[in-house]
């Protein structure tokens, strides 16, 4: 599991954006998005790749600071 924290979530929308976005992510077997936190838990294989985890979140709309 990776974690990741996202920066500019305000909203369930917000949540379900990110959520969609790393859910079509090869590889990604489950995504838990906290908006109190502002984190991001992803289920993946061993093989994910963190610099397509920040696009994915930044194409959203969102900024990955951690």
């Amino acid at each position: 599991m990776a974690r990741i924290k996202i920066e500019g979530m305000s909203c369930g929308h917000c949540v379900k954006a990110v959520t969609d976005a790393l859910n079509k992510m090869p590889g990604v077997s489950g995504v838990q998005v906290s908006l109190e936190s502002g984190h991001a838990d992803i289920d993946a294989g061993e093989d994910l790749d963190m610099a397509a985890v920040k696009k994915a979140v930044e194409d959203a709309g969102y900024k990955v600071i951690e």
